[in-house]
């Protein structure tokens, strides 16, 4: 099947950021055959030829650190201090399973869909179950198997975490669109002898990635100061899990020679500004990281944290974050966003090749998005419009390997229905659970 997109506002994030303020692009066989500007080429028959009507159309947006399932959580004890501790281990312990994480993982995957995000790298547990759900959703995706000392829902050792490693690796070695990551939470909940052998894991598991929480809280590095005499970052690096291939989440509290060591390790950075945010934690040093080489993703985090999985919710926060920081308008431009929202996020994740900019020869991974709210006129600049305009609604159109995924706001992939009722079902359980915990609380006064 070939695709002819014509009429069409190209905003390709190539390395010269090519546009086409009135453009075309050919697809062929779930890659970019052509595109450029003006006039469109003549087509075959058989052609699709769908006008785009002078929207934009770019590179789907990659979203590189994400726990999926964790949508069944979204908003759930959202001003309670100790939710953690009072709500959230001890619905994980009783209700994540299988089923719970595909119900989970599916809405995460329709609202991605939906807000853009084509290709989404994400952590957590009964990782197979995931993978399926990103390849019947028909999005690109990295999946991580977690690995943690805190009683999690899947394994009770490490050796079995480790052998559920294994068959995600097994699990995803025929998929085309799905990738197999190993994923130690983070260095408190595993210890430098669990991350030396996960590095090792890594390194014999072609094709894979490794995904870690690195600097998010000040307890973390506190724990890495008093155990190891060293930064939490320094750690991960002396026991091999920073390296090209690595995922690191969060990199908030970094130092000068940090951000060294994720430069010479050739480590990648999910930059979760919306969840850092709204956790107290700071604000990360994304302009020293890009200047040191560094690529940097913007991602959302879970959907507990950050409450949206649609990156347009983190663009004015990561922009308005970076010139807060630096005390002018002029860090993280709107270009440098949307580049870290696309082609730089899929270089986090080793994707750089197939996905993030609109190049002939790589998959025909794509969005469009209306240009016809008010909100979005008039337009002098579209990298502006995108970062501080444009919402998850005025995506139209979604492709990914040159499949259609959703058009005109209809999703072909999913059934949003059945998808919204799954939820709301498992999310019943849930209620009861925390009625029945607030009431064990007040009986102990």
């Amino acid at each position: 099947m070939k695709t002819l997109l014509t009429n069409a506002w190209l905003v390709t994030v190539d390395a010269a950021m090519t546009e086409h303020r009135t453009g075309w692009l050919m697809v062929e066989d779930g890659r970019i055959a052509a595109l450029g500007g003006g006039a469109p080429p003549q087509v075959s028959a058989g052609t699709q030829v769908r006008d785009m009507a002078g929207d934009i159309v770019m590179p789907g947006m990659v979203n590189p650190h994400c726990h999926m399932a964790m949508s069944l959580f979204r908003g759930l004890g959202e001003d309670v201090d100790d939710r953690l501790f009072r709500y959230m281990l001890p619905l994980e312990r009783k209700f994540v399973s299988p089923e719970m994480v595909r119900v989970g993982s599916t809405l995460s995957a329709l609202e991605m869909i939906m807000g853009g995000v084509t290709c989404v790298a994400e952590m957590y547990y009964h990782e197979t179950e995931v993978a399926d759900v990103i390849m019947a959703s028909g999005m690109r995706g990295v999946v991580g198997q977690t690995l943690a000392d805190f009683d999690p829902p899947d394994h009770r050792s490490f050796d079995e975490g480790f052998a559920l490693c294994d068959a995600l690796a097994g699990h995803c070695a025929g998929m085309d669109r799905v990738t197999a990551a190993i994923a130690p939470h983070a260095p408190y909940s595993t210890g430098m002898a669990v991350m030396e052998r996960a590095a090792l894991w890594h390194e014999a598991h072609q094709d894979t990635r490794l995904m870690i929480h690195l600097a998010e809280t000040v307890a973390e590095v506190d724990w890495a100061v008093q155990t190891h005499g060293m930064t939490t970052t320094a750690v991960c690096a002396a026991a091999g899990v920073l390296k090209p291939g690595a995922i690191a989440a969060h990199a908030l509290l970094l130092e000068d020679a940090d951000i060294d060591i994720l430069a010479s390790t050739g480590t990648g950075v999910a930059h979760n500004a919306r969840s850092n945010g709204k956790a107290g934690r700071g604000i990360a040093r994304i302009e020293d990281m890009r200047r040191a080489g560094i690529p940097v993703g913007i991602a959302t985090d879970g959907p507990m944290s950050g409450n949206t999985l649609d990156l347009f919710s983190q663009f004015g926060v990561v922009s308005i974050f970076g010139k807060l920081r630096g005390g002018s308008r002029k860090p993280l431009p709107t270009r440098d966003v949307i580049r870290m929202a696309t082609i730089e996020g899929a270089r986090v994740l080793g994707l750089e090749a197939q996905t993030g900019s609109l190049e002939v020869g790589k998959a025909a991974d794509l969005i469009r998005i209306d240009l016809s709210a008010p909100r979005m006129q008039p337009i002098y600049d579209p990298y502006s419009v995108l970062v501080f305009a444009a919402m998850p609604t005025d995506v139209r159109d979604v492709m990914v390997d040159g499949v259609w995924l959703m058009r005109d706001r209809a999703v072909e992939t999913l059934e949003p229905a059945r998808v919204l009722a799954d939820a709301n079902q498992v999310a019943g359980r849930f209620r009861a659970e925390i009625v029945a915990i607030d009431a064990a609380r007040a009986a102990k006064g």
